[in-house]
């Protein structure tokens, strides 16, 4: 792995993306985004994960994090991974509106097959490239480039509007979906 991709201090800041196998737009449906945000409350709770920003885009995610002493931002990231892989691919396999089921459940299984750390399928790339978060600027670029992300796509004109982000949090007085650590 390159140098410039790593985990350095778990207790600072990190921008970790992660995306879905051959960037399938497999995180369209609301029922989708609401297991991986039960998945990040649960890890704010349970696994020492420091929520600073975030947002669930249809196809990728980005997350400003960092852990609390003792934990480790890549076994968060695994474990968050893992889990919201198996339940976001039975949600699709037994949703029964799901159009592109068969599809998505195929090209699933033939990026787990490809994979020899997979035993079925495979719903996230295996990378995170995380970027440890060490001055003032980068966090605000990350910041910004984070809820700027349905801006650039054409989705909404104001980053707060977008449900699935925290920029509720950084850009009104009202409160998001999940409770950020303000950086």
């Amino acid at each position: 792995m390159s140098d410039k991709y790593h985990i350095g201090d778990d207790s600072k800041p990190h921008f970790v993306s992660f995306s879905v196998v051959n960037w399938i737009d497999a995180l369209t449906r609301v029922e989708y985004k609401e297991i991986f945000v039960d998945s990040l409350e649960y890890c704010i709770k349970e696994k020492g994960i420091i929520l600073h920003a975030w947002i669930i885009m249809s196809n990728h995610v980005h997350l400003i994090l960092s852990a609390s002493e003792g934990y480790s931002i890549s076994h968060i990231l695994r474990d968050l991974k893992k889990y919201t892989a198996f339940r976001i691919i039975a949600a699709i396999r037994d949703n029964p509106k799901e159009s592109r089921k068969e599809w998505m459940l195929w090209m699933f299984q033939r990026a787990g097959n490809r994979n020899s750390k997979n035993t079925r399928y495979q719903f996230w790339q295996q990378h995170n490239h995380p970027v440890e978060l060490s001055t003032n600027i980068m966090l605000a670029q990350r910041l910004h480039y984070l809820h700027e992300n349905p801006v650039r796509s054409g989705q909404i004109y104001e980053p707060q509007d977008y449900v699935y982000n925290s920029a509720t949090d950084y850009c009104t007085t009202k409160k998001g979906k999940i409770v950020v650590d303000y950086l």
